[in-house]
């Protein structure tokens, strides 16, 4: 499929640009006419990704043409890629987005500033991964917020980044190995393997100075920055927040503040010692300030706390990781991109898990059992997201503003009641109808899992205008209906159907 993909999009390239060439063709360059600036080379430039197990894959340059080397990780989200490749926590790090088609939205103006300071549409001020990888690049671009092609974006800031990878295949081989090792080699410019965790890429990530966003706000919240995403910042500062930024290793244990927030950041919490033990003072002090955890902030605490934290088997990545709140039982879906976990058996007395990953069950989040201090393993600021979470900033202020010594119990949210279950017997599921190849993956998927879920509550199916290529039309099987009608979606069918 890869290859195919390719060879087609090399040829419809090439044919669009015979018909709308201008004079940059000498340089062997087309510029379009269309959307703003295109640049396409007619031969593009093709490098290998190569992995520390032998495995070599070639693919088609479309950003800058230069060698790296680093960890090998993928994100599942279908759109946020600007988001995602700006994000602090992908440092040192070869991103792969299995969303089958990328650049299609372009990229925004990387400059512009919101009204506190902050980039008005990044993560942070510039692109943080090492390189990127994904399986069809679209030159064609259009969205509100474009000003040039994602190509321009990574050739500007020099990030190098392929197309016509199998990132179904790769995704699926990080599953299965946890970590990969990984280099993006261009001919002629050899690098050698790197495990960016063995740097300390908080350090690098994290400010230099002090900085003040939200300024002459009622609330000062000390945030730390272990690789901060500007979302973070945003949420505090709207719910009344003057966000004091310090770098990791600042001393802030004897800082004045109304709430202390530890962000969330790249690599092995394990590198920063200076931060552990500034937070160890706070714990052990008779400070009851409210604390607030997210991603790296959960493993930073769990060490100050004088737990332990361990590489996981299988990383957790992407923005579909489901979480389930201990105190409540309430489920969410969470994004999440770590490497590093918190081993929950290994927290002294007083503390305990606050949540837990409901497929691997790994820890997702810690709280003290008398003091104001709790943690997320996941991303509650989730950008563009999901956004289950973000009533977790809403908890924190109003520990802060319900004063010292507040407990977590007295401000989280109390689960909204269930309801009522409806028996039924028998469901009507409407299907996309006939689709082209490439388009039905998606419905035929959805389809087949609500057929699987309605059979596993013995609920009989009956399945109305599928695409007749899905796996929901076979005589057999768990994702198979119990009865299919190839008709059209009309009232008097879909009424006729429902009586039958």
């Amino acid at each position: 499929m890869p290859r195919i993909l390719t060879a087609f999009r090399k040829a419809k390239a090439l044919n669009d640009a015979l018909g709308v060439c201008s004079a940059a063709a000498a340089q062997r360059h087309w510029t379009f006419s269309r959307v703003g600036l295109r640049f396409l080379s007619v031969k593009a430039k093709t490098a290998n990704l190569v992995l520390e197990d032998g495995t070599k894959i070639k693919g088609y340059s479309f950003g800058h043409p230069t060698s790296v080397a680093g960890e090998v990780v993928f994100n599942t989200g279908l759109a946020g890629y600007t988001e995602a490749v700006t994000d602090p926590s992908y440092r040192g790090q070869i991103l792969t987005l299995t969303n089958p088609i990328i650049g299609n939205g372009g990229a925004p103006d990387t400059k512009a500033l919101d009204e506190i300071g902050l980039m008005k549409f990044l993560e942070s001020e510039h692109i943080q991964v090492s390189g990127l990888l994904v399986l069809d690049y679209s030159n064609e671009y259009n969205h509100w917020r474009a000003v040039k092609s994602l190509a321009e974006w990574l050739h500007e800031e020099k990030v190098p980044a392929l197309y016509g990878i199998d990132t179904r295949m790769l995704a699926k081989t990080i599953r299965n190995k946890g970590t990969v090792l990984g280099k993006i080699e261009f001919e002629g410019q050899p690098v050698e393997f790197i495990d960016p965790n063995q740097r300390n890429l908080i350090a690098e990530v994290s400010t230099k100075d002090i900085k003040v966003y939200g300024k002459g706000n009622p609330v000062k919240v000390v945030a730390v920055d272990c690789g901060m995403k500007h979302n973070i910042i945003r949420h505090l500062v709207k719910r009344g927040a003057e966000v004091n930024l310090v770098p990791w290793d600042h001393d802030f244990s004897k800082m004045e503040y109304d709430g202390l927030f530890i962000s969330g950041g790249p690599g092995n919490p394990e590198t920063a010692g200076a931060l552990v033990q500034n937070l160890k003072k706070v714990f052990n002090s008779d400070r009851k300030e409210p604390v607030f955890g997210i991603s790296m902030g959960n493993e930073i605490a769990a060490l100050a706390a004088g737990g332990k934290t361990y590489r996981l088997p299988m990383a957790n990545r992407g923005q579909n990781q489901p979480v389930l709140n201990k105190m409540n039982g309430q489920a969410f879906i969470t994004a999440q991109n770590h490497a590093y976990g918190v081993d929950a058996s290994s927290l002294p007395s007083g503390w305990k898990p606050l949540f837990v990953n409901a497929n691997d069950h790994t820890n997702e989040g810690i709280m003290h059992e008398t003091k104001p201090i709790f943690t997320a393993q996941f991303n509650p600021e989730g950008n563009p997201g999901p956004t289950d979470t973000e009533f977790l900033f809403d908890v924190y202020m109003s520990m802060i503003k319900k004063g010292k010594g507040t407990t977590l119990a007295s401000a989280m949210p109390k689960p909204a009641l269930v309801s009522s279950r409806v028996d039924v017997s028998k469901v009507l599921i409407l299907g996309s109808g006939g689709l082209s190849i490439g388009q039905a993956g998606e419905f035929d998927y959805s389809g087949s899992q609500a057929v699987k879920a309605m059979k596993e509550e013995n609920v009989r199916t009956v399945l109305m205008n599928p695409n007749i290529a899905s796996v929901q039309t076979n005589e057999v099987g768990l994702k198979q209906a119990d009865t299919v009608y190839f008709l059209p979606i009309t009232p008097q069918f879909a009424t006729e159907i429902g009586r039958a």
